[in-house]
């Protein structure tokens, strides 16, 4: 008789085996005449479909930055629809994210374009480790493909910067037409270039990557500068010069260009993190940053914290060119609050400016004929709005601003009828006395 342990050893055989890490594809050393391969330090892997050229490096910086639950539901919030339980999950697990970079022969997509470099990097180690998967020719397209199909496998939450509208529609439009390669499910995708735009853009104008590296993350932390870079306008004419017989040196630099990109988005990343979590605490902050974060955070409906990101913006002394507008958000945080009074101070102190007094004039209007009752106070900031909107009218060349300007004309020509309708009928009316009662002539 078999000792009553052994049906438990076999039950125990029948659970899953347990995940195991998956191991890079081994490389092989490129062939003598592979100038390119050699010269970038690459080495040659192989699928069913091919072979492509695989370039890997591990850097000790930008180091791993531990995601907070709170930058990640602000970065990930929906208005219609709620996150899957599978995409949370993933989310919370770093070691499921997948930074993606691609360099294409064209920057304008379509059927015609090819993403004949695709840089991926994961946190590693606490550093990034870097693999970028090169086209030698068009043929290893179908290889490039499979191996960046199985990174996604391994790594369903996808972040880049503009890959929302670029790289990853691109790359599904190429996988489809494979015809063989079925396109990635991903569990999640953030794309940080709305955050950046949403913090940065007030403070820098642009917010292209290398514009934030340098006046955002600290690129002498990082350990490279742009000074030698390859402009990106000129990177699908390098690929076709190399196609046609031409020298693999500009390609190098095309392949650091990239490196470079993914470095700087996962640091970008650790700057957005640290942000959204420490609000004004860094000392290192910028006013014009904390107020581009007071709005964001508005938007994500966190309106406790945009009202707290805005006062200390404003009390740390922002551009005058940002002033009236700052104002008039604070005065709206204020009103949503309750502080009427300190919201109605704030509206007097804009009203007269050229660009925020048709708004706080509208606000005025509102506050004196809803909550003062005061009627006549009510209908001459009516009047004194009606001013500015068509003085901003005349002054505008944009149709579609001068047309949302046209509604607000009729919005206040309305306001102001009802306003002077009721400001007739709460009026009593004379008396006239009647013949034979005291006073009568």
């Amino acid at each position: 008789m078999r000792p009553p342990l052994d049906k438990f050893a076999r039950l125990a055989a029948l659970k899953p085996p347990r995940e195991l890490p998956a191991r890079p594809t081994p490389l092989r050393a490129p062939d003598a005449e592979d100038h390119l391969s050699r010269l970038l330090g690459a080495g040659i892997t192989s699928n069913r479909f091919g072979e492509h050229v695989a370039v890997r490096n591990w850097y000790s910086t930008p180091e791993f930055a531990e995601p907070s639950l709170i930058a990640l539901d602000l970065l990930t919030r929906q208005r219609d629809e709620s996150l899957s339980r599978r995409a949370r999950t993933a989310l919370a697990d770093p070691s499921k994210w997948l930074f993606l970079d691609t360099e294409t022969t064209g920057l304008a997509g379509g059927t015609g374009t090819y993403a004949f470099l695709v840089g991926l990097a994961w946190w590693d180690a606490g550093g990034l480790q870097v693999e970028q998967l090169l086209m030698r020719d068009f043929a290893e397209e179908h290889s490039v493909l499979h191996e960046l199909a199985q990174r996604a496998v391994e790594r369903p939450v996808l972040i880049t910067f503009n890959g929302k509208t670029f790289d990853w529609p691109l790359l599904e439009n190429r996988f489809t037409m494979t015809r063989s390669i079925a396109v990635p499910k991903l569990a999640a995708h953030l794309d940080l270039l709305h955050p950046a735009r949403a913090l940065w853009k007030l403070r820098l104008g642009s917010v292209r990557l290398s514009d934030l590296e340098r006046k955002v993350l600290d690129p002498s932390r990082l350990g490279w500068t742009r000074d030698d870079d390859v402009p990106s306008s000129l990177i699908p004419q390098f690929y076709f010069d190399y196609l046609r017989g031409g020298p693999p040196g500009p390609l190098a630099g095309v392949v650091r260009h990239n490196q470079m990109d993914l470095r700087g988005l996962a640091a970008l990343f650790g700057k957005v993190n640290a942000l959204l979590c420490a609000q004004g605490q860094a000392e290192d902050i910028e006013a014009l940053d904390l107020f581009g974060l007071s709005r964001f955070l508005h938007r994500r409906g966190e309106r406790e914290r945009a009202h707290s990101a805005c006062a200390e913006a404003i009390g740390m002394g922002l551009p005058a060119e940002f002033w009236s507008q700052a104002r008039l958000e604070f005065a709206g945080h204020a009103k949503r609050h309750g502080d009427h009074q300190q919201a109605a101070e704030l509206w007097h102190e804009i009203a007269g400016d050229p660009q925020e007094g048709a708004r706080a004039c509208e606000q005025l209007a509102i506050h004196y004929e809803r909550r003062v009752k005061d009627l006549q106070r009510a209908l001459e900031y009516a009047r004194l709005a009606l001013i500015n909107f068509r003085r901003a009218n005349r002054v505008s060349k944009n149709p579609v601003e001068r047309a949302r300007i046209g509604r607000h004309e009729a919005t206040f020509l309305k306001r102001i009828e009802r306003l002077q309708h009721r400001i007739a009928v709460s009026v009593p009316p004379r008396q006239t006395a009647l013949p034979g009662e005291h006073g009568a002539v």
